[in-house]
């Protein structure tokens, strides 16, 4: 069996003082002088304190932040690729750092942190440093042949940009590439459980030589610093990725001075296996479709619907898979899957199995707590429900999926659709002519055939319904930080 990773020694020196905020090109304190804990979710141990902050911390970046804008979006297009490009080559060249402190924050196995977390971040920073130079505007013929039309594209201004804890390295580059290279300018606000990475990857934004409050970062609780970022009158975006409930509070707080607002929100994405479909490829993609990340995926197939005649092949192929991942500590890379990132997850998601089996479902693997230190659960699989459940209705964000047989394959659709969430779904099946009409049918904003999980930077990715507004991910996510200006010119 291989040892744990040992930890870096810049690791542990980052990990060994109190962490600041990064306002305008300095670490400082919290203006209340006020810090956090942040926990090992592994071992419930706290592992470093950081900055807690709020109104009067994100007073100072947004004022930073609107005057590093004067220049910034003005700037040379390829000044900011090569800015870009020259962060993404620190984050490689400091992979390893990125992938522990990850790992130890978050709690997933590293060889998922090195593989997708932080490769996937480099990977967006280049995608959307070839922007840079691209966000043209049309010239247009008009009713008047003296006058001269034509379109510019403009960045917003200072973006508020608010990332979860599920993917927080990745989910931030999601949100400042493309603010970057359009030329806004970011105040980052990291998950309360997640800080490190950010933080981190705010001194490589220094290091790099982008100018001082082009990108700053205000750690802190989402109803204090998060509250006042959304609400500030000097913002001019919000981007949000976290719970639907957040994100309508978001909504509210925006209002006051209508800033713009993207969302990446809720899901309760449906799983389809018809009986036509490959076994082994649907029975394995079903699992690491609610197992990857320990469930936490904001597209996870929480939801499974097979066939009713291979609905028993299939649950309990799952069910076998699950039994043999190996659960443990991310640090150890013969980790498949770790804890859930805190506390308050623990708790949420065994009392969602609970309200399962007190409403009358049954568990048919998983179910339980796993050791009695740190916050580990079982790979769960729960059978026997209803619609109307909190299990089937509700997003568990854990390693839970409900499974449900289908006997009226041309109700599917609608079943699968029955849903607040619209944000992804999948299909097995062989027949190519029933995966794209099911493709066609679904109400989410990705649909995966014969797979599951897999995203591209340069395609879009956003949902629909509740899930969220605009789309993140390709030349979709240019509208939601650019703004578009008619000009007409006499001749």
């Amino acid at each position: 069996m291989n040892a744990p990773v040992g930890k870096l020694s810049s690791v542990e020196q980052f990990l060994g003082k109190p962490r600041p905020m990064l306002i305008g090109d300095e670490w400082v304190a919290a203006q209340s002088g006020k810090t956090f804990p942040v926990y090992n979710p592994a071992t419930g141990e706290v592992i470093a304190q950081v900055a807690e902050g709020d109104k009067a911390d994100v007073d100072l970046a947004v004022a930073a932040a609107r005057k590093a804008f004067e220049k910034w979006g003005r700037s040379n297009p390829g000044k900011r690729a090569r800015l870009m490009w020259k962060l993404a080559d620190l984050i490689e060249q400091h992979a390893e750092e990125f992938a522990q402190l990850e790992t130890l924050d978050n709690g997933k196995p590293i060889t998922e942190s090195r593989m997708i977390d932080v490769m996937g971040a480099a990977a967006y920073f280049r995608y959307f440093a070839g922007w840079c130079d691209k966000l043209d505007g049309i010239t247009s013929r008009v009713s008047s042949p003296d006058v001269h039309a034509y379109t510019l594209r403009e960045p917003v201004g200072v973006c508020a940009q608010i990332v979860p804890w599920n993917f927080p390295l990745l989910m931030a580059s999601w949100k400042l590439a493309p603010c970057l290279a359009t030329g806004n300018v970011s105040i980052l606000k990291p998950a309360e459980e997640t800080p490190l990475t950010a933080l981190r990857l705010g001194e490589l934004f220094l290091e790099a030589g982008f100018p001082a409050g082009v990108v700053q970062v205000i750690p802190g609780y989402g109803h204090t610093a998060g509250a006042a970022l959304s609400g500030h009158p000097d913002v001019d975006k919000v981007a949000f990725t976290g719970s639907t409930e957040v994100g309508k509070l978001i909504v509210q707080a925006a209002s006051g001075n209508l800033k713009k607002v993207s969302l990446e929100l809720g899901g309760k994405s449906p799983n389809i296996v018809f009986a036509d479909a490959d076994m082994s490829k649907a029975i394995t993609g079903s699992a690491n479709a609610i197992f990857f990340n320990c469930g936490q995926v904001c597209v996870a197939g929480s939801r499974l619907y097979a066939e009713r005649k291979v609905f028993d092949q299939v649950v309990e192929g799952m069910a076998d898979f699950a039994k043999k991942i190996r659960v443990g500590s991310g640090m150890d890379p013969q980790t498949q899957m770790g804890p859930l990132v805190s506390s308050t997850q623990f708790d949420r998601v065994t009392g969602m199995i609970k309200s399962g089996l007190d409403e009358g479902a049954e568990i048919l693997t998983g179910g339980k707590r796993i050791g009695d230190q740190g916050y580990f659960v079982e790979p769960t699989i729960i059978v026997n429900t209803k619609p109307n459940m909190r299990v089937v209705r509700e997003e568990i964000f854990g390693p839970v999926v409900v499974a449900s047989p289908v006997d009226d394959i041309e109700e599917i659709a609608r079943i699968a659709n029955d849903t607040p969430y619209g944000l992804a779904a999948s299909v097995w099946t062989q027949d190519l002519t029933k995966a794209h009409k099911m493709a066609s049918a679904l109400k989410a904003g990705t649909v995966w055939i014969n797979t599951h999980g897999m995203i591209e930077p340069h395609l879009p990715f956003g949902g629909y319904k509740q899930s969220g507004w605009g789309r993140e991910g390709g030349k979709e996510s240019l509208d939601l930080y650019t703004q578009v200006k008619a000009v007409f010119a006499a001749l």
